[in-house]
C-alpha cells in the first residue's frame, strides 16, 4: 500500500511543487499510447524473464570488447587512470542543509556529481581492460555509494512531504527510513546497476557481500519506493494528472534498475505496467505538434528520456510496442530538436530555461531518428558526432549513454553528416514560428513566439523573438543562469533573466509581463506568402491590469534576404508612465544617428531603423557575474531601450532590421 501522508502534509506538498514548477496548460486527450497497446496479461507474456534484451557484450566476451578502435580504447582507460586510488568524498549534513541556508543546492551536487564520474570512468575502463586493475577501486565506489544514506539533491527533500517542519519545509536531512527518488537517484541507481549486471561474477570472486550489499541497496532506495507509494508527483501527477520531464526521466532509471536487478517476475511485471501508466501521462501531456516548452536543453531530459524509456521497454518486451514509433506525436517529439536548431550544432532556439548554447548526446539522436525512420534527424546525430571530439562521446554521460556510443560510433560514421536547416516552420500548440533566408546557416535565422506564460520553467515572454545573422545571434533570448533555491520558488519571478522587462518586449506603462495560465497571446496568425513570413498575435493578455493595455498587436514580418520589420500596433485605457520597447544582445552597439542604431558582429553589422520622432533611444550594459551567463554571453550584455515619447492612448511602433551593406 502506498505510504500516506498526513492531510497538512500533503497540502503543502502540492503547494510547493506547484510553485517551483509552471505547467503548460495544453489539454490533451488521453492517447494512453503504452497501455492501449498493451495489458497487464501481454506483458506477463511478453516480459523477458533474463537480461537477455542487453545487446551490450558481457565483461568476460574479451573478443568483443579489444574490437573497439585503438583510440576508443586508450580514451576510457585513460580516462580510469584518473580514478586509481581514488578518495572517495562524502556528502557532509552541512551540505544538504546549505540549501536551505542560502540557497546554494551546488555543495551536495558536487560531491555526487564527482562521484558518479568516478564510478563510470572505474566501470568502462575495467569493462574496455578486463585485467581487474580497475576493481579495488569499483568495489570501494560500490560501497561509498552504498554507505551514503541518499543518493539525490537537496532541492528535492520537498518529495517528503514536509513532516519535518512546515515553516520551512527544507531544513531536512535525508531519511534513510523513508527514501524518496529524485532525478539524481535515478541517475547513480542506474549507474549502480549496470555496475552489478557487469561485475556480479568478478565481485563475487573478491567476496559475495559486495553484489549482496549493493542489490540490497538499489532494492531498498529505488525499486520498493517504488512499488509500495503513489505520492511522489512524478508517478501519477496532480491535478488532473500534469507532469514534466520528471516523470520520463525518473520512470526509465527506475525501468533500467528493476530490469537489471529485480528477479522475482511477479514484481517486474507489476512495475513495469506501473512505469507505463505513469509513462502515459507525461505523453498525455504533450501537444500533437511534439515541442518541448521546457526548451531545447530539456528535450534530452523530456522527449529525449521517454524516447530512452520506449526503447528500453521495447527490448524488454522483445518488440512489443515497437508500433509507437511510427505514431505522429513520437515522431514530432523527436523532430522537434532538429526543427529548433539554428547552426552550429549548439544554437537552438531557447526560449524558457534553456542557455544560448547546448550540447546534444548524437548517440540519442541518432537511435531517435533511427526508430521513427527519420533520414534528417539520423544525419543531424552524424553531424553532432563530427563536431564533438569522439573521445569525448565515449567518456561522458551515464553508463548506458556512454554503452551505447561506444557501440554506435560506427554506425555514425557510415552516415552523412549534414546539418538539418530548416527553412520555415511553425508549431501551432507552442505558438512558435522559425524562418531562415536560406537552406543553410548564412543570412538572417528568425524566431518568435506567442503562447502562454504558464509553460513549463516558464520565462515571461510571450511576444519575444530572436535573430541570428549568419548563424549568430544578434538580439538574444539571455537564457538561465545557475539554479539556486529561488529559481524553483515563488520567488522565480524576482530573478531578472525570467522577467519580460529583459526580453525583446515592451514594458507597458511601465508595467512588465506576469506569470500564470491567464497570461497567453490571443489571435496567433501564421501565413508564407511569397516566400516571406508573416507572424502576428495580441500579446495584452500577458500584462496585468495595472499595465492598462487594450491591445498589442505585434506582429513580424521576415523579408529573407532583407531582413525583418517588427510593428506593434497598440492601444491604452491610460498612458501614465514610461511605455518601452526593449531588444538584448551580446554583440555591441552604438546609436549612429537619430532613428539609427548599429549592432556589430565580427564580419558584419545590423542596422535597426526606428521613427526618432516617436521613441528616445538608450543603450544600457549589464554586467553579468552568474558564471553559466558568463559562459554563454561573456562579462556583458546590452539592453537597447525605446522609450515612447508621444503623449497618447494608441501607438504604431516600426522597427526595420537589415544587414549594414
Amino acid at each position: 500500500m502506498p505510504i500516506p501522508l498526513s492531510s497538512i502534509a500533503r497540502k503543502i506538498s502540492l503547494l510547493f511543487i506547484g510553485l517551483c514548477i509552471a505547467f503548460s496548460a495544453y489539454s490533451q486527450e488521453n492517447r494512453n499510447l503504452l497501455t492501449n497497446s498493451l495489458s497487464r496479461k501481454q506483458i506477463a507474456d511478453n516480459l523477458t524473464s533474463a537480461k537477455q534484451w542487453v545487446n551490450y557484450p558481457a565483461y568476460e566476451d574479451r573478443d568483443a570488447w579489444n574490437q573497439l578502435p585503438e583510440a576508443v580504447q586508450k580514451a576510457i582507460i585513460s580516462a580510469g587512470e584518473t580514478y586509481l586510488d581514488y578518495d572517495w568524498p562524502i556528502v557532509k549534513a552541512s551540505m544538504y542543509l546549505e540549501f536551505t541556508r542560502t540557497g546554494d543546492r551546488s555543495k551536495d551536487a558536487a560531491v555526487n556529481s564527482a562521484r558518479k564520474k568516478a564510478l563510470q570512468a572505474l566501470m568502462m575502463a575495467e569493462l574496455v581492460e578486463g585485467k581487474g586493475r580497475f576493481l579495488d577501486d569499483l568495489v570501494n565506489g560500490v560501497f561509498a555509494f552504498c554507505e551514503q544514506t541518499y543518493w539525490g539533491a537537496s532541492a528535492h527533500f520537498y518529495l517528503y512531504g514536509f513532516e519535518g517542519s512546515i515553516a520551512n519545509p527544507t531544513t531536512i536531512l535525508p531519511d534513510i527510513e523513508d527514501p524518496i527518488i529524485d532525478l539524481m537517484v535515478g541517475d547513480i541507481a542506474s549507474d549502480l546497476a549496470w555496475t552489478l549486471y557487469y561485475f556480479k561474477d568478478a565481485f563475487d570472486a573478491i567476496s559475495p557481500v559486495i553484489s549482496k550489499r549493493l542489490s540490497s541497496e538499489l532494492k531498498k532506495k529505488v525499486l520498493q519506493p517504488f512499488y509500495e507509494r503513489n505520492d511522489f508527483w512524478w508517478i501519477t501527477g496532480w491535478g488532473e494528472g500534469r507532469v514534466n520531464n520528471w516523470t520520463p526521466w525518473c520512470n526509465f532509471n527506475v525501468l533500467t534498475v528493476l530490469l537489471l536487478v529485480e528477479d522475482d517476475p511477479i514484481k517486474k511485471q507489476d512495475a513495469v505496467y506501473k512505469s507505463m501508466q505513469s509513462v502515459d501521462l507525461f505523453i498525455n501531456s504533450y501537444p500533437d505538434d511534439g515541442s518541448c516548452s521546457e526548451g531545447p536543453a530539456y528535450w534530452a531530459h523530456a522527449g529525449g528520456k521517454m524516447f530512452d524509456y520506449l526503447e528500453l521497454l521495447d527490448k524488454a518486451l522483445e518488440g512489443g510496442i515497437a508500433s509507437i514509433f511510427a505514431h505522429p506525436l513520437i515522431g514530432n517529439m523527436g523532430k522537434y530538436i532538429y526543427r529548433s536548431h539554428i547552426n552550429d550544432g549548439s544554437y537552438y532556439i531557447n526560449f524558457a530555461d534553456a542557455p544560448l548554447k547546448i550540447k546534444h548526446d548524437p548517440g540519442r539522436i541518432f537511435r531517435y531518428g533511427k526508430k521513427i525512420n527519420d533520414p534528417i534527424m539520423e544525419k543531424f546525430a552524424a553531424y553532432l558526432a563530427n563536431n564533438r571530439n569522439e573521445n569525448d562521446l565515449v567518456i561522458s554521460g551515464t553508463i548506458g549513454d556512454r554503452l551505447g556510443n561506444v557501440f554506435m560510433l560506427a554506425s555514425l560514421e557510415d552516415l552523412t553528416a549534414q546539418a538539418p536547416q530548416v527553412k520555415d516552420f511553425y508549431f501551432p500548440d507552442w505558438d512558435v514560428v522559425i524562418a531562415r533566408e536560406e537552406a543553410n546557416a548564412q543570412g538572417f535565422y528568425f524566431t518568435a513566439k506567442g503562447g502562454s506564460n504558464d509553460e513549463h520553467h516558464n520565462h515571461n515572454d510571450v511576444g519575444s523573438f530572436m535573430l541570428y545573422y549568419d548563424g549568430k545571434p544578434v538580439f538574444i533570448d539571455v537564457g538561465v543562469g545557475t539554479y539556486t533555491k529561488q529559481t524553483f520558488s515563488p520567488e522565480r519571478y524576482s530573478i531578472w533573466t525570467m522577467q519580460s522587462n529583459y526580453h525583446n518586449l515592451p514594458l507597458i506603462n511601465g508595467v512588465a509581463q506576469r506569470a500564470g495560465g491567464d497570461f497567453k497571446a490571443t489571435g496567433s496568425s501564421y501565413r508564407l506568402k511569397n516566400d516571406q513570413v508573416h507572424f502576428q498575435t495580441d500579446i495584452s493578455g500577458a500584462y496585468p491590469k495595472e499595465a492598462a493595455v487594450k491591445t498589442w498587436e505585434r506582429s513580424f514580418e521576415f523579408r529573407r534576404e532583407n531582413g525583418l520589420i517588427i510593428k506593434d500596433h497598440f492601444e491604452l485605457d491610460k498612458n501614465e508612465n514610461p511605455t518601452s520597447f526593449h531588444f538584448m544582445s551580446a554583440l555591441p552597439v552604438a546609436l549612429k544617428s537619430p532613428g539609427l542604431l548599429e549592432i556589430k558582429g565580427e564580419a558584419f553589422a545590423i542596422n535597426t531603423h526606428f521613427d526618432h520622432r516617436k521613441l528616445d533611444a538608450s543603450i544600457e550594459t549589464i554586467t553579468i557575474e552568474d558564471p553559466r551567463l558568463i559562459d554563454n554571453h561573456g562579462e556583458q550584455l546590452y539592453r537597447i531601450v525605446f522609450t515612447w515619447k508621444e503623449d497618447k492612448l494608441k501607438g504604431d511602433i516600426k522597427f526595420s532590421i537589415s544587414v549594414k551593406k
